[in-house]
């Protein structure tokens, strides 16, 4: 399956703002963003001036898609899916990522950034209802109960990003048991809840040409 090598942080400062793609370095003074908030390239402090409207709906979907890690055939059927959904288009997008297994397992604190949290659905470390899923885009369901293998539990990376969760506080939407590395669905989040760096209505306007 095709998935981005390149470095992580170009991203970020290719969007002029932090996806959160490294995890704790995003949160330290490491963070590439803070010395260089400049599109990387050898013209990259030289650009600037006003955008088009097609330019500006382009970066929104491009921050989307990096924020949760999915390709643009992937991002293009979870936009197609949601327009096919009752209620709000964009609303509808952000709920379908949201609920990928890999970024439920992020959110609930089991891997400090996505990317790590993909790894460890791949490697068999997650159960889904009491049931192995190994499966990153794995839609959870209301109510799902998520859990971390007990064999796995003690693996030095969870355990650190579970100490940085408890520290940055958790979610309303989502309930999580720090002893038996356990969470579950509540509810779908609002989209004021989700904050993420994104203008989802220019990701509607975009597709919608």
């Amino acid at each position: 399956m095709a998935r981005y090598r390149g470095p992580d942080c170009k991203l970020c400062r290719a969007d002029g703002v932090k996806l959160f793609l490294k995890g704790k370095k995003c949160l330290s003074a490491k963070c590439p963003i803070n010395k260089r908030n400049y599109p990387p390239g050898m013209h990259g402090q030289r650009r600037g001036g006003k955008q088009s409207d097609y330019a500006l709906q382009l970066r929104e979907k491009q921050k989307c898609k990096r924020s949760y890690g999915v390709l643009e055939r992937q991002f293009r059927r979870y936009f197609h899916e949601a327009d096919r959904m009752r209620g709000i288009t964009a609303e509808n997008l952000l709920h379908l990522l949201e609920r990928r297994l890999d970024n439920v397992i992020y959110r609930l604190g089991f891997a400090s950034s996505r990317a790590q949290a993909r790894q460890i659905v791949r490697h068999n470390h997650v159960m889904v209802n009491g049931r192995r899923v190994n499966i990153p885009s794995f839609l959870v369901r209301i109510g799902d109960a998520i859990q971390i293998k007990e064999s796995s539990r003690q693996l030095p990376s969870i355990q650190e990003s579970m100490s940085l969760r408890r520290s940055m506080g958790g979610y309303a939407w989502l309930e999580r048991d720090d002893n038996e590395c356990s969470g579950r669905l509540l509810r779908l989040p609002n989209i004021e809840e989700i904050a993420i760096p994104v203008q989802e209505q220019f990701i509607v306007e975009l597709y919608s040409k």
